[in-house]
């Protein structure tokens, strides 16, 4: 069983953050979840079948803020994914926040990349079977 049950971020402009997240979680085989109503929108599935992803206009009412050092991890099953979800979310008002690629800190096997959605929120894609000599 997993331990985590779902994940929430805060937006500022949901129809923005809809477009983002339909772009790159598109990329990634996942759809908006039939469970989203007005001003909470999901992707992923529900709370039986594993971990969904939320998003929402904060409940205080005030802006919201990414936390430093905060981020929410995506599986890829390719390293083609990771490609695409960077490419979607910098063509959905994300910035990156690492290319593509390996990184020397980490195994060989894990390729990454990272971006910020239109809020500041850290997005990692990770393909963690990456096979570097296979090229």
């Amino acid at each position: 069983m997993s331990l985590l049950l779902y994940t929430t971020v805060g937006v500022s402009d949901l129809p923005r953050a809809i477009a983002f997240y339909d772009a790159v979680f598109g990329v990634l085989g996942a759809s908006r979840s039939p469970g989203s109503t007005d001003g909470f929108f999901s992707w992923g599935p529900d709370y039986d079948g594993g971990v969904s992803f939320w998003i929402c206009k904060p409940f205080d009412g005030q802006p919201p803020t990414a936390g430093n050092g905060t981020m929410i991890a995506l599986r890829a099953g390719s390293e083609a994914e990771v490609i695409a979800f960077h490419d979607a979310a910098l063509a959905h008002g994300g910035t990156s926040d690492g290319a593509p690629g390996t990184r020397s800190y980490y195994e060989p096997s894990f390729y990454v990349a990272y971006v910020r959605d239109p809020d500041g929120n850290k997005l990692a894609c990770v393909f963690h079977h990456h096979k570097p000599d296979a090229a």
